[in-house]
């Protein structure tokens, strides 16, 4: 039996998986990250905010937080920067007084119907570089991944 210590000694980061899914995830944000900044002037907590209430046509910015999984801090600085861009609207919620409703303008719809096709090909580029049975089985995984995640977060 290993003791603790030599389990320490063996731990290798580069084989933990959320390191893995990290590192994964961080280049594929700056891949596209890259793209968007050069095409559009947009970071990827901009491009989000402006995919997700362009899907949902009008939503509070803690919708949006929820949506997108990003702090709202993150959120709020996107939606200020869109909005300041003049790519969002920002309203009072007619419901609800105290809260904020966001709506792309028609300059950020431009935008969002512009930067979906970038977006997609992007996707197809990487698609394009892996084995049929790889991205074939990555989605499935991965959605099965968050579901278990979800699940033991909930015990």
């Amino acid at each position: 039996m290993k003791s603790a210590s030599s389990d320490a000694a063996d731990f290798l980061l580069e084989d933990f998986l959320p390191y893995e899914l990290s590192v994964a995830a961080n280049r594929i944000s700056r891949l596209f990250a890259r793209r968007y900044s050069e095409a559009f002037g947009l970071s990827i907590a901009q491009w989000r905010v402006l995919a997700v209430v362009g899907r949902h046509q009008a939503l509070s910015p803690g919708q949006v937080a929820d949506a997108t999984e990003m702090d709202k801090v993150k959120v709020s600085r996107a939606a200020a920067s869109l909005v300041e861009r003049g790519l969002l609207s920002q309203q009072t919620d007619p419901q609800d007084g105290r809260a904020r409703v966001l709506r792309l303008t028609e300059a950020g719809r431009a935008i969002h119907s512009s930067i979906v096709p970038l977006a997609r090909d992007l996707e197809a580029q990487i698609e394009a570089r892996m084995a049929p049975q790889d991205w074939a089985a990555l989605r499935p995984a991965l959605r099965r991944l968050s579901m278990v995640v979800a699940e033991l977060e909930g015990e």
